[in-house]
């Protein structure tokens, strides 16, 4: 196994309240992809809505990956002005959400 040298994702799973209406949802997705333009340790976004057939997303419906260079850029981020205010319009969206961020592996076979 060999880890990937200094790429650290960031995962957000999430689900937005029921009374959030879908073009707010977009909205704020667009958003969150504008973070990629203003924090420069943020060096990709993507995310997507759940499409498994396991039936095992606990409720969850989007995912937002976002990738970094390290550890300390996502420190960065977590603290850039930027996210701090798209934070206070993003969460009170969401009825839940799981944050996880981990440094990939990648198996040689």
């Amino acid at each position: 196994m060999e880890e990937a040298k200094g790429v650290v994702k960031h995962i957000l799973l999430a689900r937005f309240k029921d009374d959030i209406p879908p073009e707010k949802i977009v909205e704020l997705i667009k958003g969150y992809a504008n973070l990629v333009s203003l924090i420069e340790p943020m060096k990709a976004f993507q995310w997507g809505t759940d499409v498994s057939a396991e039936n095992l997303h606990q409720g969850f419906t989007h995912v937002f990956e976002s990738t970094f260079e390290s550890v300390e850029g996502v420190a960065e981020y977590v603290a850039h002005q930027a996210h701090v205010e798209f934070l206070n319009l993003f969460f009170p969206a969401l009825d839940k959400a799981i944050i996880v961020d981990y440094k990939p592996t990648f198996v040689k076979l």
